[in-house]
């Protein structure tokens, strides 16, 4: 049975596809969406040719969220890398310009001439270790931001007092210091007290 790459250039909301087999022939191609139903589309369009790996640019990074759904159904996928990918463009067009078919062909080139690319597989431990990682990231990015506001407001509050490290309990005890009469100065303490209670929380 002959091999079948289909090539993926993967974006957020879209994946543009060519099929080719070990002869590099094109047999298809397409654009799909990346909801329920353009993903739906894409598989039954695959479906054509059985005997398919699907050959997934930049698999640990904008492909990946693509790459562990077609895992997830079964099929086989590789992830092809990003300047392999751009070096076949050049040498096949003669320029480096970005399409999204351009570099569906490119990418679907590359897994045929290329021996050793990385076989992706599921693992659904690592996958959930790399969520909790991205959720600690994202808690961490949002405690500074709350902290580098609370420190600017308390600045505004309390003139002169104001320290470039400073706990839960100091921040509470500054606030309770403070009794502003003007609606903006109230309205400058409230905020503060939602956004130390945010960091406390």
């Amino acid at each position: 049975m002959e091999r079948i790459i289909i090539g993926v250039d993967p974006h957020k909301l879209s994946a543009t596809i060519e099929v080719v087999d070990d002869r590099e022939r094109r047999l298809g191609h397409g654009r799909f969406t990346t909801d329920k139903a353009g993903y739906t589309a894409m598989l039954t369009y695959a479906k054509a040719w059985p005997a398919r790996t699907w050959a997934v640019e930049g698999a640990n990074g904008v492909g990946r969220p693509l790459a562990q759904r077609l895992l997830e159904a079964g099929e086989d996928v590789v992830d092809v890398p990003a300047k392999l990918a751009a070096r076949v463009r050049l040498f096949d067009t003669g320029h480096n310009r970005k399409t999204d078919a351009h570099d569906a062909h490119s990418i679907a080139m590359v897994a045929v001439r290329t021996q050793g690319l990385r076989v992706l597989r599921a693992d659904g431990e690592l996958e959930a270790l790399r969520m909790l990682v991205d959720r600690r990231e994202a808690l961490s990015r949002r405690r500074v931001q709350t902290v580098d506001r609370l420190q600017a407001l308390l600045a505004e509050l309390l003139p002169g007092q104001a320290k470039k490290d400073i706990t839960t309990g100091q921040a509470k005890a500054m606030l309770a210091s403070v009794r502003p009469r003007d609606i903006a100065g109230r309205t400058r303490r409230r905020i503060a007290a939602e956004e130390l209670a945010e960091l406390i929380a």
